[in-house]
């Protein structure tokens, strides 16, 4: 028996052969209708998603599940499209979005949790593969998701500044 192995986790397994899973928690000082209006927008990712360029709508459906959108991104080796769907909305507390094609597949479900003195828990589970990325990295996900980690902790960090600078 190994008992430095540390117990594996749902933010720390794969969630399959090809995807890596993360999770990535942050405070916003703004009640949750604020964070959620934001969030659950993906026409707002180019004022904090570092990476995306351009997000258009596709479908006719409100901002909802089954609303779809055609997102441009900034990816080593050119820009990557992907259609996006949100697959979850419950309002104010939960979305998901999914990529239905292009490059570096990836789920993020946002679940927001409002805090007794009137801020935001935010909270990123994250699944996404590198394998639409040129070149080794794209072959090896445990080191892509660390790099998707990393840039999703910038990006949550912008949110945050972008939803508490609003009034």
């Amino acid at each position: 028996m190994n008992h430095l192995r540390p117990t594996p986790t749902a933010t720390d397994t794969k969630a399959s052969d090809t995807m890596g899973s993360f999770q990535l928690e942050i405070t916003i000082d703004r009640p949750s209708d604020d964070a959620f209006a934001v969030i659950a927008d993906p026409t707002t990712m180019p004022l904090w998603y570092d990476a995306v360029e351009r997000v258009t709508k596709t479908s006719a459906a409100p901002v909802a599940t089954g609303a779809t959108y055609e997102i441009t991104r900034s990816l080593p080796g050119g820009d990557a499209h992907n259609t996006v769907e949100i697959t979850e909305h419950e309002a104010h507390h939960r979305v998901t979005l999914e990529s239905r094609d292009g490059p570096t597949p990836f789920r993020y479900r946002y679940s927001l949790h409002a805090l007794p003195d009137g801020a935001t828990s935010v909270v990123l589970d994250g699944r996404i593969s590198g394998a639409g990325l040129p070149g080794p990295v794209g072959h090896l996900d445990p080191l892509a998701t660390r790099l998707f980690k990393r840039g999703m902790r910038r990006n949550l960090a912008e949110l945050k500044r972008l939803i508490e600078s609003t009034t």
